[in-house]
């Protein structure tokens, strides 16, 4: 198959969401449609021995939730979909924005009763920021919960998005009857047996049709009628130019637990979404269909496979074919990188490819050459832009609980840094080592993996710092800089990249500092060279 057709077969895209609203469950269920798994995992508690596909970590097990993106590939109607499956929780963010820099298009997941919440609206707004196509899926309609117009007033008001429903709930809760799908013009009746994989759909061409009372009763007839005419009467027609510009976001209702309403959504999805798209480098943008391979890490993870303490680069696909056992110019190193075993994934298990195409994902075992934002070509020196690190928002110290594991600590630290799990910065003044994360919970999760994983123990010590500020020597002042240097000193760190940060204990201290010697550059996120 040529390389054009493969790059049209080709749907890469992220779940995103506020945790408990269903991604996980959702990312199974369209495994299920793919063939590529008989039966979904639950999710919701450790006593159920299946855990779900693509929490595949084992504190992902014990807690029952995502710490990790994982990434998902099947085919489903001659498509080739690639699914990254983000963590909600908001301690794991940086994981997720960074991911979404990997993805062409993604779907919102919305709790029925909670609505629109908190992260949500932090990683919609990266998704408008960067004009990403988003469909929004309402799960758990089986469940009590709010009116769907006022859904979709919050959706609106919350997110600032322009929304269009391209299916509706009839009913809700006990009173859930099933989905009408405007997209195909059928009703699809809910029978609540999530064994069921998929649920009987009924053409519906005209829903004046007598047909429809038989179907869901008179009232809910009825209901539905006056709501469709409301919905055709408030909301715009699809458009999907304006959906892949990022102007216009469908909405679909539907039940993942009980694999309700999933076939309506991947069938739109595969039908509108877009397929592998061009990127911009700092060089030039580059476009899928060209020639020469070119592609960039987003992530990566160490010991997928406790077994044999491997590293793996997620390298994302951006024009061209990457090919097995071909060297490829590593160009921040700029050297020349062969690989004999590239992986393609499903959750944990992978299996060896020969050849793969733009929009694709790709393991490569890494032996330590790789760190997130690397990219590989085929001989062009070009950088992919936009995957920064952030300030974080909790800083500790690291000490060793353990003076004979001192090389198995150093060693798990380091490899846990280059995925990107938390942030080392290392004091000027005495050498210390400081952990910045996102979230407190980042802490919990490398103490673990330190112990499970390196045999490494680790303690933590509280230190008050406010932001970490990468410091920009370009164009300020010698005199002025060597005396900041001078007088901040046991406020200034180094990160793994040697960059210099400043540790900045209150908002008044950094303002001050800031005034004094203005003209230094204080960056919030690590990009800025």
């Amino acid at each position: 198959m040529s390389l054009i057709k493969e790059i049209q077969r080709r749907r890469t895209f992220g779940i995103i969401s506020h945790p408990d609203a269903g991604k996980t469950t959702l990312t199974e269920k369209l495994l299920l449609f793919g063939g590529a798994i008989q039966e979904a995992g639950a999710v919701k508690s450790n006593k159920i021995k299946k855990g779900a596909t693509s929490d595949f970590m084992e504190i992902e097990r014990q807690r029952g939730i995502s710490v990790a993106t994982s990434v998902l590939a099947f085919e489903y109607n001659g498509i080739k979909i690639n699914i990254l499956d983000t963590p909600g929780h908001k301690d794991f963010a940086e994981d997720t924005f960074r991911t979404l820099t990997a993805v062409d298009s993604v779907i919102v997941v919305i709790d029925v009763a909670k609505g629109v919440e908190e992260q949500t609206e932090k990683l919609v707004e990266v998704c408008r920021m960067r004009n990403i196509p988003m469909i929004v899926f309402i799960n758990k309609m089986d469940r009590e919960g709010k009116d769907a117009f006022d859904l979709l007033d919050e959706i609106e008001q919350k997110l600032g998005l322009n929304v269009v429903p391209l299916s509706f709930p009839i009913g809700m809760g006990y009173e859930f009857k099933g989905i009408y799908n405007i997209w195909e013009r059928n009703i699809n009746l809910f029978s609540g047996d999530s064994r069921k994989d998929i649920e009987e759909t009924i053409e519906i061409s005209d829903l004046q049709s007598p047909e429809l009372n038989t179907l869901v009763g008179n009232t809910a007839a009825e209901t539905l009628r006056e709501e469709i005419e409301l919905v055709e009467g408030i909301y715009p027609a699809f458009n999907r130019e304006d959906y892949l510009n990022g102007d216009l976001q469908p909405v679909f209702f539907g039940s993942a637990l009980n694999n309700f309403g999933v076939r309506e959504l991947l069938d739109c999805f595969i039908d509108i979404a877009p397929k592998p798209r061009p990127k911009q480098s700092e060089e030039r943008i580059v476009n899928p269909n060209e020639d020469k391979f070119s592609g960039f890490v987003f992530k990566i993870h160490a010991n997928m496979d406790p077994n044999h303490r491997d590293r793996l680069a997620f390298i994302k696909i951006v024009s061209g074919t990457f090919k097995r056992n071909t060297p490829y110019l590593h160009v921040r190193h700029n050297k020349k990188l062969k690989f004999s075993s590239p992986n393609a994934f499903f959750a944990e298990k992978k299996e060896i490819v020969d050849i793969s195409y733009p929009g694709d994902i790709v393991g490569l075992h890494d032996t330590g050459n790789f760190k997130i934002g690397d990219t590989l070509t085929e001989g062009e020196a070009i950088n992919y832009k936009g995957i920064p690190s952030f300030s974080p928002e909790h800083f500790r110290y690291i000490n060793n609980a353990d003076p004979l594991k001192s090389k198995q600590l150093y060693k798990g630290i380091d490899q846990l840094m280059d995925e990107g799990v938390a942030q080392l910065f290392t004091l000027e003044l005495n050498g210390r080592k400081v952990i910045g994360t996102v979230g407190a919970l980042q802490y919990e999760v490398i103490q673990y993996r330190l112990e499970h994983e390196y045999g490494a123990k680790c303690r933590y010590e509280n230190l008050n710092v406010y932001k970490a500020c990468w410091i920009d020597p370009n164009g300020s002042k010698p005199e002025e800089y060597n005396e900041f240097v001078r007088v901040k000193q046991r406020f200034l760190a180094k990160d793994k990249q040697e960059q210099l940060v400043f540790l900045a204990d209150s908002p008044f201290s950094l303002q001050m500092t800031q005034q004094k010697y203005p003209s230094i550059k204080f960056h919030f996120t690590s990009e800025f060279n």
